[in-house]
């Protein structure tokens, strides 16, 4: 089994944010200015139960995938500590156009810093003990309706009537009484401009990073004999 090498240790940073708020994106920055093979992100969509439990159900007999219920928390706890511990993963693929796990997985790690986004990254008690830093999107609601609006339409099949009429049945209420309380455990809140924040977030990844790396390989560095 491939794993990091122990001397290093693994750094986990959540991204938590409503739907629509920039998150992807923002983590994709912030890989980019980290500008290390040994980084990755993990997208919580990737979680999604393969099939929605009945008390997970609106009552216009919709399911409410902005709830917590949605997600598969056990897998997902698993895979964190496994990323955490050094390991590698088998992140089950999703597929939104049919609502359910298309049966293969992405190899995803080892790795040492993992970017892990999504709407609920923040939510569970478990999985904030984990993550040594913490960020919070907070983006307008007229903002992130219409990303979302945009990317439902376009990438994932769906018509601008049903997008509508699930922000506000369940998107719209789901974030006022669960994703927006997750700013409270944030050690970073970004707004709508995100490239300075991205620099600044992956400024103190880099410092963590060079805290922890062993002695001898940063005075090779020093010393110009790294490539």
């Amino acid at each position: 089994m491939i794993q990091v090498d122990p001397m290093n240790k693994v750094f986990l940073i959540g991204i938590a944010g409503g739907s629509g708020s920039g998150k992807t994106t923002f983590a994709k920055k912030v890989l980019k200015n980290i500008n290390s093979p040994q980084s990755c992100m993990l997208h919580m969509d990737s979680y999604y139960l393969p099939t929605q439990p009945k008390n997970n159900y609106t009552t216009s007999g919709k399911p409410n995938f902005d709830h917590p219920n949605a997600f598969d928390w056990e897998l997902l706890r698993e895979h964190l500590r496994d990323l955490k511990a050094g390991l590698g993963i088998k992140c089950p693929i999703y597929d939104f156009s049919s609502s359910g796990r298309t049966g293969e997985f992405e190899e995803i790690g080892p790795c040492q810093v993992v970017i892990f986004e999504g709407i609920f990254s923040l939510y569970d008690q478990e999985i904030r003990k984990m993550l040594d830093i913490k960020s919070f999107l907070h983006v307008d609601s007229d903002i992130r309706f219409t990303r979302r609006l945009h990317r439902d339409v376009k990438e994932r099949g769906r018509s601008l009537e049903s997008v509508i009429a699930q922000y506000y049945d369940t998107v719209r209420p789901m974030y006022q009484r669960y994703l927006d309380p997750q700013r409270q455990y944030a050690d970073f809140i970004v707004g709508e401009e995100t490239d300075v924040a991205s620099h600044i977030l992956s400024a103190r990844i880099k410092e963590l990073l060079t805290q922890t790396r062993p002695v001898p390989e940063m005075m090779q560095e020093a010393a110009g004999l790294t490539n």
